[in-house]
């Protein structure tokens, strides 16, 4: 599995760019984990509800073509995607939904971080507020969009909306719990390499 680290990037072509590598992978294309920082941007799902933005200011909306509702990206947040090939590993989507779920567990607890998933709704809690979201796109055999980890960020934009589509829900992050707080890079490298630890296809194989 390669890590492709894509810096600070605006999501519009970082989301192009998904597509057209799912689009044209083949069956020997190596499964890839982008590494990505995005400015401030909502995010709106396929099954996404207008009323789930409660304020319109000047951060972009982009529709795209994830599961799930609004969510929010913004600088000092770690997004991972994952471009995999979901017929290669035969597994199902609450497997690898699973696998991203426990390697996100497992980087918080390195920093002493107690969290857990919730099987009624998607993503990483601690306590009841919501530290990681998970959005996840199958087409033509393969996986692409990912996680986001909040880090160290301005965590007021979430208010502007109901996150993932749960009013009042609170959100945090790494920074609330652990300072000085890791740098993003650090983060990411824990997290890529429990992600290629529980997304290994020669695990998966019959």
């Amino acid at each position: 599995m390669k890590i492709v680290h894509k810096g600070f990037a605006e999501y519009q072509p970082t989301f192009e760019a998904m597509k057209v590598f799912n689009a044209e992978r083949g069956e020997d294309t190596e499964d890839e984990l982008w590494v990505v920082e995005h400015p401030p941007v909502f995010t709106q799902g396929l099954a996404g509800k207008p009323e789930h933005l409660l304020i319109r200011d000047d951060i972009p909306v982009v529709q795209i073509d994830r599961g799930g509702q609004i969510t929010y990206h913004g600088p000092g947040q770690l997004v991972v995607y994952t471009m995999i090939d979901f017929k290669r590993r035969r597994q199902s989507v609450r497997q690898i939904v699973s696998a991203l779920e426990n390697s996100i567990i497992a980087t918080l607890a390195e920093y002493g971080i107690e969290a857990a998933a919730d099987p009624q709704r998607p993503g990483v809690y601690v306590g009841e507020r919501k530290i990681a979201s998970l959005g996840l796109r199958i087409k033509g055999g393969s996986v692409y969009h990912g996680l986001a980890l909040n880090v160290d960020m301005d965590l007021s934009p979430f208010t502007h909306i109901n996150p993932c589509g749960y009013a009042g829900m609170e959100m945090t992050q790494i920074a609330d719990y652990v300072r000085p707080c890791p740098t993003l890079n650090e983060v990411a490298d824990k997290l890529t390499a429990h992600l290629s630890a529980q997304l290994n296809p020669k695990e998966t194989q019959a």
